[in-house]
């Protein structure tokens, strides 16, 4: 009865952080911003994310995909080989954001994916489906 997902809300240690590499290494535009929460809401025109900044006292916790239930990561789509290598190259030099590992092949491909996470401490996964 469903028809798809509206958006997804995932909480993040530094919602300025996340924002930025949304909209600055990604491409995304921010919309929605409500400071008081604090909130926001980034979309690539087809995806929508809402960032909720967690409390900071006590310090929160990253999220270990092996022991808590969640979110265990979000893959996006990227539409070339070319553009993978190159949000890889853009995601390895910005600051706050962790390579987990660069672009390789997806079992016997001709899919590639990386797995990183965002300096709001989200763990993704770019994917090229292949020719």
């Amino acid at each position: 009865m469903t028809q798809g997902i509206n958006h997804l809300g995932l909480a993040v240690r530094d919602l300025d952080a996340s924002v930025a590499f949304f909209t600055d290494v990604l491409g995304w535009s921010e919309s929605g911003r409500d400071d008081s929460y604090p909130r926001s809401a980034v979309s690539d025109g087809t995806s929508r994310l809402t960032l909720w900044q967690v409390a900071q006292d006590p310090p929160p916790r990253a999220f270990d995909r092996r022991q808590n239930i969640g979110l265990h990561h979000l893959a996006l789509e990227v539409a070339t080989r070319a553009e993978l290598d190159d949000l890889h190259a853009r995601i390895r030099a910005y600051p706050g954001a962790t390579v987990e590992f660069a672009p390789e092949p997806m079992g016997q491909g001709p899919r590639h994916h990386m797995m990183f996470a965002e300096p709001g401490g989200i763990r993704l996964e770019l994917v090229w489906p292949g020719e």
